[in-house]
């Protein structure tokens, strides 16, 4: 729920905010709802107050013997104008809570106004690798290989799924092995292996619905959702929980499979591994003290590129600018590594600070030494790193001319020694 005293009291700079990015939505037609319910309220406050002092002098006048019919008649046409005015503002509440909710967090003040047009690179790692030949796409590799069936993957759930084999399914495996391992022993983070169903609570609170409900795999019969990162139950781990200050900053790290319809996506990206409704990611989340968050993110985006180093494999890092930013997010960096036989940089990983915007929707605080009572915390994720467009830029990196494949060196612990993937 956006904080609407944010509203109350710098109505310009929410805005500018919601312009930045491409929302209309009005704060004067909000706070002028928010007036008129503020005015019910109060007006319904003074007939509950009359009320009471009514009940009181009934009460008295029965003690003293007095006829109460005069102060009863007066009571009763106070209780009809509360009857009347109850619902009036409960429906003028949910009125506000339906607009606030669909707000999304505004964006910091580094972040670039604008489109996609405007993302600005901050930094790169490494070289696209020049080849003696032309380079296969990704597609064209695993399935020389055979270890990605895309055709039985289709048979079994239709378009857009992976099946993953031999020494496939092994690379996926030991990708995310090592992320896993360097993520706890080297970057500090705990592991987590969550719920792959969540209910309505946690995907508002993440800031998945309403907004984004058409993207979002829901169970017919449940109230249940399909996650569509382990962000939404490892967030929603510490929903309406006072954290104690003394343990922030919280670190915490998944494996899981994702779920996205890409129901607005259709037409875009539809080869290989490129857009699919499901896939692997391992995902880092933060809790921390307000006045550390962007220092936290720097660090989290740390964490992610150094998967990318220890692979070898090239990459630059995006500011993105505010029409880009996802709903819940003040500040993002994107990670994309560059893919060599489909000539494209991929998003491999996004890197974000929601400030507080998660937290107020999902209640979670952290107890303030200074200020004794409780604090929002911020929330911050990344993914550390998503593994279906990581595989893409494995294989399309480190092919050979002979159709093989190199396995990566920081991989080969994991791949059982195994130095190239042949047919």
């Amino acid at each position: 729920m956006f904080d609407i005293k944010l509203i109350r009291e710098n109505s310009e700079a929410v805005r500018k905010g919601l312009q930045a990015k491409n929302i209309k939505i009005s704060p004067e037609d909000i706070l002028e709802k928010d007036q008129i319910r503020r005015n019910l309220s109060n007006e319904l406050d003074e007939l509950r107050s009359q009320k009471n002092t009514a009940n009181d002098e009934i009460s008295q006048w029965l003690k003293e013997k007095k006829d109460p019919q005069e102060k009863i008649a007066a009571m009763k046409g106070i209780s009809a104008k509360i009857g009347k005015l109850e619902p009036r503002v409960k429906e003028i509440q949910s009125e506000i809570n339906a607009i606030l909710i669909g707000i999304p967090n505004l964006p910091h003040d580094s972040v670039p106004i604008g489109g996609v047009e405007n993302n600005k690179e901050v930094r790169s790692w490494g070289e696209p690798r020049e080849f003696s030949f032309t380079p296969k796409t990704h597609v064209e590799i695993a399935e020389n290989l055979d270890i990605i069936d895309f055709k039985r993957a289709g048979k079994i759930s239709g378009a857009h799924f992976i099946l993953f084999k031999r020494e496939g399914a092994r690379l996926e495996r030991a990708l995310y092995n090592f992320m896993l391992d360097i993520h706890t022993q080297e970057h500090g983070y705990t592991e987590i292996f969550p719920p792959y169903l969540v209910n309505r609570a946690s995907m508002i609170g993440t800031g998945q619905l309403p907004k984004m409900a058409e993207d979002m795999y829901q169970l017919k019969d449940d109230e249940l959702f399909l996650i569509p990162t382990a962000e939404v139950p490892v967030t929603n781990m510490h929903r309406d929980e006072i954290l104690k200050e003394e343990d922030l900053p919280v670190y915490y790290t998944a494996y899981t499979a994702c779920f996205r319809r890409e129901a607005g996506a259709y037409g875009k990206d539809t080869k290989g591994l490129m857009r699919v409704h499901q896939f692997d990611k391992v995902e880092l989340v933060k809790f921390v003290r307000p006045e550390n968050s962007y220092e936290e993110l720097e660090a989290l985006t740390a964490n992610a590129e150094n998967i990318f180093q220890r692979l070898e494999l090239p990459y630059r890092v995006l500011l993105l600018a505010s029409g880009d930013l996802s709903f819940a997010a003040a500040k993002c960096y994107d990670i994309e590594a560059y893919a060599s036989g489909c000539k494209r940089w991929l998003e491999v990983s996004s890197c974000s600070n929601f400030e507080d915007f998660q937290a107020r929707r999902a209640n979670i605080r952290f107890k303030g030494k200074e200020t004794k009572k409780p604090v929002l915390v911020h929330t911050l994720n990344g993914s550390g790193l998503a593994l279906a467009r990581t595989v893409i830029a494995i294989l399309e990196n480190y092919q050979t001319e002979e159709g093989d494949v190199i396995i990566p060196k920081a991989l080969r612990p994991y791949m059982g020694g195994m130095e190239r993937i042949t047919r």
